[in-house]
């Protein structure tokens, strides 16, 4: 199996979990806590939290994802595959789990939708277009 078709948003839903599980009993406190207190030219400091690191390493896996999908390969077929996977993985915890109802997880979820709709979408276009050119 190719490195290339593990889906990257696993990655943001295991680092979710243990953020949560770590934290302890209430999930929203631990999404809250500070991670980096960033201090801006007016004085006013913005703070980045555990929540907002996790969606800002969700739109970064979330691009990835999109451009791993313009590839045609095996690999790509695979990645499809286990993202539909990981996207059913998700709703069930969302669904089931308690720590997993939160709005940073639920992003979690409509990305890896996002992932399945846009890679079978996109696959589908680029493999018309090969198609196309070939004959």
């Amino acid at each position: 199996m190719s490195i290339r078709a593990i889906p990257l948003l696993i990655f943001v839903f295991l680092s979710y979990n243990a953020i949560v599980l770590a934290g302890g009993s209430n999930p929203d406190e631990v999404l809250r806590q500070v991670v980096l207190p960033i201090p801006m030219l007016n004085g006013h400091v913005w703070t980045f939290s555990w929540g907002d690191l996790v969606i800002l390493l969700l739109l970064i896996m979330l691009f990835v994802e999109l451009l791993k999908a313009t590839y045609t390969s095996s690999a790509s077929l695979l990645d499809h595959g286990l993202s539909m996977l990981v996207f059913v993985v998700c709703l069930i915890e969302f669904l089931m789990v308690r720590q997993a109802q939160t709005s940073v997880f639920f992003f979690i979820v409509v990305a890896t939708l996002i992932d399945v709709i846009a890679g079978y979408t996109i696959g589908i276009r680029v493999a018309r277009r090969d198609l196309s050119i070939g004959g």
